[in-house]
């Protein structure tokens, strides 16, 4: 039988490459020597995070919006969005001088939608999901004759997202492998389109976070079973675009599931090795060349930034959880004699170990097992495991009873 036509195809992407020239920036495409090192592979960085949105998804809005027919353009067009497709579609409808609604769901946090109304467009709230919202951004399609701006499952939105592969070959023309984050489908579908025609052969992976494996279900031919709490809340998707799923399927792409764990120690691993800020989304790419070490080890890979927008107290916190599962922060736990003097005994132990105690709790009433005795909760901040390990040995040594808090929750 013969292979029906790709919807998308490398002249598809090339074209859009010349629409969105000047409206959307060339990122670069750097090696990271420390994630490199980190990770055994050569990592080359395409920095994404720095469109002016913070996010990739200028590349498909971009094209999709040169795209529109003079009516089109006079209507005025609509998107579904809670994330960076929202102000993506919001910045280049500005641009264009095309009048622009963005339907949020309401529970989209207030950031967002002012950080959306910024750029101009107009934000309905309506719905409390993703799924309501989108149904009422279809009606008012309808109602008002707008055209829809799909996330994902539009041509002219893939062939924009397959633009970054061209600046990839371009930048680093003898990459051994490709990884790119799968929410919908949109990125992998244009970056593989785009790969197989100009590299013929060359690797390109998707990679999904384990709660919400639904392209590599769907590739699978099985059910889609999908759900749970994700940092990765770009790419936390359950229904994925069906061109971007014929596409995939046609050219046999691989999809790779990650655990939760290794999308936070990416970016990690982002922001202390490559001094780069990357979302959950964002760092996915290079949370599968940590969690299948054995598929890219010295091998030349290149994997995509999508993203930016992480909210700082998210970023701290996985920033902790990371010093914690590595050692770098202690959890110790003490029942110590409520006696003048033991807690300047213990700081001078950890001190003179090199330790910096960065919070202490001290329990007189409630949680000592005697009324002669007091429980002590230190967090210490350390070097690596073996420094730790002194420390606990020079409290041992004053005869303390030391017990370790346990890191941070693993999951995945």
């Amino acid at each position: 039988m013969p292979v029906a036509p790709a919807p998308v195809t490398l002249a598809d992407i090339r074209a859009a490459a010349r629409r969105i020239a000047g409206a959307v920036l060339r990122t670069p495409t750097l090696p990271s020597h420390a994630v490199s090192r980190a990770v055994g592979a050569q990592v080359f960085l395409k920095l994404d995070n720095l469109q002016a949105t913070g996010a990739f998804k200028e590349r498909g809005a971009a094209n999709r919006i040169a795209l529109l027919t003079v009516r089109e353009r006079a209507a005025g067009v609509v998107a579904m969005s809670a994330g960076n497709h929202a102000q993506a579609v919001a910045r280049h409808a500005a641009l264009a001088g095309i009048a622009a609604t963005i339907v949020m769901p309401q529970f989209t946090p207030a950031t967002k939608v002012v950080r959306t109304e910024g750029w101009g467009a107009r934000v309905v709230l309506h719905g409390e999901t993703l799924a309501e919202a989108a149904a009422h951004a279809h009606e008012l399609a309808l109602r008002d004759g707008l055209t829809f701006i799909h996330p994902y499952d539009d041509p002219g939105v893939i062939a924009g997202q397959g633009t970054m592969v061209l600046e990839m070959l371009e930048d680093a023309p003898a990459l051994d492998a490709l990884v790119f984050p799968v929410g919908g489908g949109g990125l992998l579908a244009g970056c593989a389109a785009a790969a197989r025609e100009l590299r013929p052969g060359l690797p390109v992976y998707g990679v999904e976070v384990a709660g919400y494996p639904a392209m590599a279900q769907r590739l699978a031919g099985g059910p889609v079973a999908v759900g749970g709490p994700t940092i990765a809340e770009g790419i936390a998707v359950r229904d994925v675009g069906e061109a971007p799923l014929a596409l995939l399927r046609q050219m046999g792409t691989e999809v790779l599931v990650v655990p939760e764990r290794a999308v936070e120690q990416a970016i990690a691993l982002l922001a202390e090795g490559a001094k780069l800020v990357a979302e959950g989304a964002g760092a996915a790419g290079l949370a599968a060349i940590l969690a299948f070490p054995e598929r890219f080890a010295g091998k030349a890979v290149g994997t995509v930034i999508t993203g930016g927008n992480i909210d700082a107290r998210i970023l701290a916190n996985v920033l902790l959880r990371n010093l914690l599962r590595d050692g770098r922060i202690l959890r110790l736990h003490l029942d110590i004699p409520d006696r003048p003097g033991v807690l300047a005994d213990i700081a001078a132990r950890v001190a003179a170990a090199g330790g910096n105690v960065i919070e202490v709790s001290h329990q007189r009433l409630f949680a000592a097992p005697s009324v002669q005795s007091a429980e002590l909760e230190l967090m210490v901040e350390v070097r690596d495991t073996a420094q730790g390990n002194a420390i606990v040995a020079a409290l041992e040594a004053g005869r303390y009873v030391v017990r370790r808090g346990c890191s941070a929750p693993v999951q995945g």
